[in-house]
């Protein structure tokens, strides 16, 4: 009986401190369009300059560290016996918690595609924003009206 409230306060204790490095950072985006970093104007014509595929972040809800934690602390509590079991358990719960918490952030990640403008006007740069690929080539003449990519004709 000692043992199950040994194993229950170590779940328990390891969960919780492990879904506190869960993520739940606000997304704010504008229908996959984010403004970029030197946006000087709401419209202008310009060429691509690059376009850079970047890792979104990846948020948890914590799912993952509680399973990981569960399983962890059930595969290390076959281990041993009397306090050797017990250490087992809460190193099985800590490491089961760290692996599920990795898991379900490498499965819940995103691409990003930013692709920066040179515009030719005034030379400044613009950085936009998607979600899915853009459909665009370095060196494609462009026109950006308020935060919109389009192919100057």
């Amino acid at each position: 009986m000692k043992t199950t409230r040994t194993l229950a306060a170590a779940v328990v204790a390891a969960t919780a401190i492990l879904s506190g490095c869960a993520s739940n950072t606000p997304s704010y985006s504008n229908n996959g369009y984010n403004s970029g970093y030197n946006n000087t104007a709401s419209m202008g014509y310009g060429t691509i300059e690059s376009i850079q595929v970047t890792q979104a972040e990846n948020r948890t809800s914590g799912a993952g560290a509680v399973v990981g934690g569960l399983v962890g602390a059930l595969a290390g509590n076959q281990v041993g016996s009397g306090s050797g079991r017990t250490a087992a358990t809460v190193a099985g719960a800590v490491g089961g918690a760290m692996v599920g918490r990795n898991i379900e952030r490498n499965a819940r990640g995103k691409q990003r595609y930013e692709v920066v403008v040179r515009y030719s006007g005034n030379g400044s740069t613009q950085t936009l924003q998607y979600e899915n690929d853009p459909g665009f080539k370095v060196g494609d003449a462009v026109r950006v009206n308020d935060g919109v990519l389009s192919r100057d004709q």
